[in-house]
């Protein structure tokens, strides 16, 4: 519908809309709303830019039901294209269920806006994650931050300390705007005679052939399969290759280039079945190619020797291309992952494992169970087996990640419900913890290290620190010559516990501490003793304790830790700030104060001395036991917080 003529504007702008974009007719656009391509508007929404005007909306967002975009007739943002809007969308952007969108604003490209969230004269900046139910208001939210589900957001110091987004959020979004880009094109098929037509056509002459081995059948599979992934290449403006290798040829990676000559779609699938049923006994793969960079962007095996055609691609390799140009694909169980490991291992490719139950597998919500930094691939596959084990039931997938431009190669699936776990044994015994990397819980059992150590561990690698570790007879004890274990250079947690296992087992009856590195300024954080020579456990919160910590001068010093009721995950929390050189304070909330976001300081904490600081702690916690209480680190240089974490909830 045209803008209707009012005091303010009589120019009956209507909405423009690409040819490429899915309105659907439950939906409302009025005045001067630009709508690009692959963007999908769906049921219930109302986009009126009848008072501030005009509204963009780019390239392959989807606007989802019950959303209202609306604009004050004063105030305006500038667009990526420079000009003046009253509302500015981004490409790539999901503006969630019953979201309101109100302007003056702008919401960047390769944002995600949760359901019921609002957004009102601000400015959301590129790869912004929104979840559920926040306000955004009077302020600029910088690019690529994370804003948690309930957060009100009015101040602009508020926004600056948002944590940034995940891997596994971007994917998220990624996979939501894929879906609807499908929907949108469904759509606009199912309102198309012709199309739909053909879509029966197709299903009518699938069906004989569901369920048979024969050539058609498999053309078919080809069809169904890969169409979507030959579709998101050329979409994209990318070229597409073929590749294949013999077993012998796929280990050493000479692959060799199988002539694909074909342009359109319905060409390249008729060719890429010819390929598959020649290469039949070899490794075939699908290559993505940006012809402006001249580089490749994604690889994926979509067949592997002793594989039909129509098997290598129903089940082997069920790919997508993310909207950061990142592949996922789908092996069946663990049908020749070892392979996949090899073959990363020796193309210089860094490994990681993702694992997620039913309900996180449906919407792409993967958690991180760790990474794998080893180059032999024995270990990557011992160490790969022991996650099958710990997340039997659940999909677990392995991720290639190129080390230099930081991006994901592949992504695997080597695992899914029902699937038995592999058998592989272990080493190293590993003391009783449980850790969480986003989310996903790993429970690590055995061992001799204490909880606060294995804490410590936890807290100086979430800060980006290394690890190290000495030893010291009890004659060099007493002259503090202490010598090195072997190097740690893993940050994964579980290899690191490992590692500090077998340097407490090689060196028992000697003392053993901990190191915690800045590999920044070079120098020391914390020192900790882990093991002492009547065997018992270092670390551990008794009055007999002794920790040695570094001040910011980087001098030693010894004291001992009063008995204490908080957790060891707080103590080491406090410790690491300390050693760091920060101020510690505490704030708490009622119930009600908490769902708006408006703390309390409690008694300020002027001491550095760790027991004071700890006792300061507990008279907090005990003085507002009903209500939340948070910890805070403060760098007293930059007059700025480092650190907010929630110690007690009521």
């Amino acid at each position: 519908m045209a803008a209707p003529p009012t005091p303010w504007s009589r120019n009956l702008a209507e909405p423009t809309i690409h040819e490429t974009a899915y309105v659907h007719s439950f939906s409302n656009l009025i005045g001067d709303v630009r709508v690009g391509a692959n963007v999908l508007i769906a049921p219930g929404t109302s986009i009126r830019a009848d008072e501030g005007t005009p509204f963009y909306i780019g390239d392959n967002s989807n606007i989802q039901d019950g959303v209202v975009i609306h604009g004050l007739e004063k105030g305006r943002v500038k667009g990526d294209d420079g000009k003046e809007y009253s509302v500015w969308i981004g490409r790539n952007t999901c503006i969630t269920h019953l979201a309101l969108i109100h302007g003056p604003a702008y919401v960047g490209d390769n944002c995600f806006i949760g359901f019921r969230s609002t957004v009102f004269n601000a400015k959301v900046g590129h790869g912004c994650i929104v979840m559920m139910h926040v306000l955004i208001q009077d302020v600029e939210i910088p690019p690529g931050k994370y804003v948690p589900s309930g957060s009100i957001i009015t101040t602009q110091q508020q926004a600056d300390r948002l944590p940034d987004v995940q891997p596994e959020d971007r994917e998220f979004a990624a996979h939501v705007v894929q879906i609807n880009e499908a929907l949108a094109m469904g759509y606009q098929c199912i309102e198309n005679a012709a199309c739909l037509n053909a879509v029966r056509a197709e299903n009518a002459r699938l069906e004989p052939n569901r369920h048979l081995g024969n050539e058609e059948g498999n053309n078919m599979a080809v069809t169904t399969d890969i169409a979507n992934q030959v579709r998101s290449f050329l979409r994209q403006g990318y070229q597409i290759g073929v590749e294949h290798a013999n077993p012998r040829r796929f280990k050493t990676k000479s692959w060799l280039t199988a002539p694909l000559k074909a342009t359109g779609e319905a060409a390249i699938l008729r060719e890429l079945e010819s390929l598959l049923r020649e290469y039949s006994g070899e490794y075939v793969r699908l290559i993505g190619i940006d012809p402006n960079a001249k580089r490749r962007v994604a690889e994926v095996i979509i067949q592997r020797p002793g594989e039909t055609p129509s098997v290598a691609i129903n089940s082997s390799s069920r790919v997508t291309v993310n909207s950061n140009n990142t592949v996922a694909s789908s092996a069946p169980g663990k049908a020749n992952w070892t392979d996949e490991v090899r073959a990363l291992i020796q193309a210089g490719y860094q490994i990681g494992v993702e694992h997620a139950d039913k309900r996180r597998f449906k919407t792409k919500s993967w958690l991180t169970a760790g990474s794998i930094n080893t180059k032999s691939v024995q270990e990557a596959i011992s160490a790969i087996e022991g996650y099958l084990r710990q997340f039997e039931g659940e999909y677990v997938q392995i991720v290639g990640v190129d080390p230099s431009s930081k991006r994901r190669v592949s992504e695997t699936i080597i695992q899914r419900p029902g699937d038995s776990a592999s058998t592989a044994s272990v080493t190293g015994n590993t003391s009783s913890s449980s850790s969480s990397a986003n989310g996903a819980s790993v429970t690590i059992t055995g061992g001799r290290l204490s909880q606060e150590a294995i804490a410590q561990v936890r807290s100086l690698l979430a800060q980006g620190y290394q690890i190290g570790t000495e030893h010291a007879t009890v004659r060099r004890f007493k002259t503090n010559s202490w010598q090195s274990c072997a190097p740690i250079q893993s940050k994964n947690e579980r290899e690191v516990i490992a590692a500090l296992e077998a340097c407490l087992k090689e060196h028992d009856g000697e003392y053993v501490r901990l190191i915690g590195i800045d590999p920044t300024a070079k120098r020391r954080v914390l020192e900790m003793i882990i093991q002492r020579p009547d065997g018992v456990p270092g670390g551990n919160n008794t009055v007999n304790s002794k920790v040695t910590n570094v001040n910011n001068n980087g001098k030693s010093v010894n004291g001992a830790v009063a008995t204490t009721s908080l957790s060891p995950e707080v103590v080491s929390q406090v410790r690491s700030l300390l050693a760091q050189g920060y101020q510690i304070g505490t704030e708490h909330a009622t119930v009600r104060r908490f769902k708006t976001n408006s703390w309390q300081s409690c008694a300020p904490i002027q001491s550095r001395n760790e027991s004071e600081v700890l006792r300061a702690l507990e008279a907090c916690l005990k003085e507002h036991s009903g209500e939340y209480v948070r910890l805070i680190g403060i760098d007293p240089n930059a007059k700025r917080r480092v650190l907010e974490t929630i110690i007690q909830r009521p």
